[in-house]
């Protein structure tokens, strides 16, 4: 069963509407963040799968990811580049945090996709039919309803206790595919909306309880907007459905970016 469009906007406006004040308290103690210390944590989003360049092929790790990029541009004191396609919350926990520290300035984080099964739900809207598109979003959003922001919280405050001094900002997933219309190739119009909503309610979930632990949201939705899957010029790659390198230097960089303050 699909998400019920106003469940989902409900969902995202109140996620969203939390975000403001944390956010902007969360600002005035970091200002040095783009001359200290900056972590990358995360999943093949922030890894950077399908941009191309590895410079780490076993987790996909991209000289053309935003990580690397915001790094290169900004030359902090130190760069550690732990984020890893495939990643989930325990990985994370397990192999990532273990990176940060007193001296942290920068974390920026990209998780919660996988846990929701990203993949299979993919696999079954490109190549099942609607209602079985539908099932595998139906489960994954009961998950991220029940599940998801008890495992977010538990991650959110090991990241605030191994750096308690950094800016945290917590990236989130773009809307894979321009709705409505006709797709030669890809998706049906109706699997397109119900893969949004579900990236709605995932966002949604994200970025309130990045809100309620003080961290700052960098929302992919809008930086995508008008190069999704479906769309003349394309940022995001219908083979692989991940952000190409164009995808990342043009929209998750200006979004980072945006959400660090000037040192």
């Amino acid at each position: 069963m699909r998400i019920p469009r106003v469940l989902t906007a409900t969902m995202l406006a109140l996620g969203l509407a939390g975000i403001s004040v944390p956010v902007s308290a969360a600002t005035s103690p970091s200002t040095t963040a783009a001359a200290g210390q900056y972590v990358a944590l995360g999943d093949s989003y922030a890894s950077g799968t399908g941009a191309g360049d590895y410079s780490d092929t076993a987790c996909t790790r991209s000289r053309n990811a935003y990580p690397q990029l915001w790094a290169d541009a900004n030359a902090p004191a130190s760069f550690t580049f732990a984020a890893c396609g495939g990643a989930k919350i325990p990985d994370v926990l397990a192999d990532q945090v273990r990176h940060l520290g007193s001296g942290t300035t920068l974390v920026s984080l990209s998780i919660g996709g996988n846990d929701s099964g990203f993949a299979s739900t993919m696999l079954s809207c490109k190549y099942s039919t609607l209602s079985a598109c539908e099932r595998a979003l139906d489960t994954a959003a009961k998950y991220v309803r029940d599940e998801l922001p008890g495992e977010l919280d538990q991650l959110y405050a090991t990241v605030r206790d191994r750096a308690p001094g950094a800016r945290v900002v917590v990236v989130g997933y773009p809307h894979l595919y321009k709705e409505g219309g006709l797709c030669l190739g890809g998706l049906s119009s109706s699997k397109r909306t119900a893969v949004n909503e579900g990236s709605d309610l995932l966002n949604a979930t994200i970025a309130g309880r990045a809100a309620a632990a003080g961290f700052a949201f960098a929302d992919g939705r809008p930086a995508f907007a008008g190069h999704e899957i479906c769309t003349s010029d394309p940022w995001i790659s219908d083979s692989n459905v991940h952000p190409t390198a164009e995808g990342h230097e043009k929209a998750y960089l200006p979004a980072l970016d945006a959400a660090v303050p000037a040192g």
